[in-house]
């Protein structure tokens, strides 16, 4: 059974701090490197030094330990560290760990981390290439055998089912692509900077898997991002202004797989991003028509509509109308789709900077962001608005 009464976390952290590396396909060093300079540029953003932490987040996909981030970034002691499993979904699921470990005081400073080389070094795209016997491996040989070997494949088969079920074509994901596309031309830290693509492009792009098209697909990534959470209280006193954890949520649905959910009786939606969205609504007392800005997680574009749905902003089968008239700004540094693919932390980053006003295709008087993590799998999200 699902969480059922609202959560007290809503109001009771802050992200203070954002840092990141480029984004680009070849780095040209190591993974703990972009770590580094992600965190320490978070805490220069933050007013912050390294001694101040005490608490440190990131994935369980990482091959940079904690211990040997803080140890290289200059931390003395700490009293809290964790990871997240299941890949992109744990993006806004480090931030509820942050903020759950600072509410309750198990630590004042905690680091959110995630850094790779997922374009010159392992491609998560290239699908599954080994695995050591498990239980997740036993999903993944049902569907394995048959040819779905690759994220792209699996999403293939519900995007298939969601065309189906709503009397739609291919066409009607180009429309979250082009909005990606559109805010990433804007963006200089985008690896799509000054490109900007149309519905045309878009149904002229190569089939990947049908009916998904290259640039229904995100892209790959070398790079890192870091975010710093603290009490509402002491970020008061640094220099930025703080954005909220107004609500914050993990999710799993019924019969849930990494990305084989197949089993499911409805294949149209994504019931662990409903989970999540019933909580971070009850959390903060918000609905649809309260959200400023919508930072959801593009690793592939049906999965942007199917989020729409489960979040209540249009009616099943209606997000391309939705993402076509612009009725929610969306992914406005370019999402995954055009700025970078760091597993939806960059996406955190963004909603951060349209709450301080900073964003450089910022939304007059955003004050309330949903950002949302990866779908297909147990998945999180983030409401975060202004203090006060």
């Amino acid at each position: 059974m699902s969480v059922r009464a609202r959560d007290s976390l809503g109001g009771r952290a802050a992200i203070v701090g954002i840092g990141a590396t480029e984004f680009s396909k070849d780095s040209g060093r190591s993974e703990l490197k972009l770590a580094v300079e992600a965190v320490r540029a978070a805490l220069d953003d933050a007013g912050l030094a390294p001694g101040d932490v005490d608490g440190m987040v990131t994935f369980t996909m990482d091959t940079n330990p904690e211990i040997t981030v803080a140890q290289a970034c200059g931390m003395g002691e700490l009293s809290f560290f964790s990871r997240v499993h299941y890949g992109g979904g744990a993006a806004c699921a480090t931030l509820q760990q942050a903020a759950l470990a600072v509410a309750t005081g198990v630590a004042e400073v905690v680091v959110c981390y995630r850094a790779f080389n997922e374009r010159s070094g392992r491609r998560f795209g290239s699908g599954v290439q080994h695995r050591e016997p498990s239980a997740e491996g036993a999903a993944l040989g049902w569907s394995l055998p048959f040819g779905l070997l690759t994220p792209a494949s699996w999403v293939a088969m519900a995007a298939q089912r969601y065309l189906h079920t709503h009397g739609l074509t291919p066409e009607a994901f180009g429309q979250v692509a082009v909005t990606a596309r559109r805010h990433a031309a804007t963006n200089p830290a985008a690896y799509f900077h000054g490109r900007p693509i149309t519905l045309a492009d878009h149904a002229a792009s190569r089939w990947i898997v049908e009916p998904l098209r290259l640039l229904d697909c995100c892209q790959e990534t070398d790079g890192g991002q870091a975010l710093v959470v603290t009490t509402p209280e002491r970020a008061r006193d640094l220099p930025n202004p703080p954005a909220l954890v107004a609500a914050a949520a993990q999710g799993a649905g019924r019969a849930q797989e990494q990305m084989t959910s197949f089993y499911r009786d409805d294949l149209a939606g994504l019931p662990e991003m409903g989970v999540v969205a019933r909580q971070l609504w009850r959390t903060s007392g918000l609905g649809p028509a309260d959200i400023d800005v919508g930072i959801l997680y593009d690793h592939f574009t049906p999965f942007v509509l199917m989020q729409l749905e489960e979040f209540g902003f249009c009616g099943k089968g209606e997000a391309a109308e939705f993402v076509a008239g612009d009725r929610l700004p969306l992914n406005t540094h370019g999402g995954q789709l055009g700025e970078a693919y760091l597993h939806g932390m960059n996406g955190i980053a963004e909603g951060v900077r349209q709450i301080r006003g900073t964003a450089v295709n910022q939304i007059s008087g955003a004050a309330r962001v949903l950002v949302t993590a990866g779908t297909g799998v147990p998945t999180s999200g983030l409401v975060l608005s202004e203090d006060g």
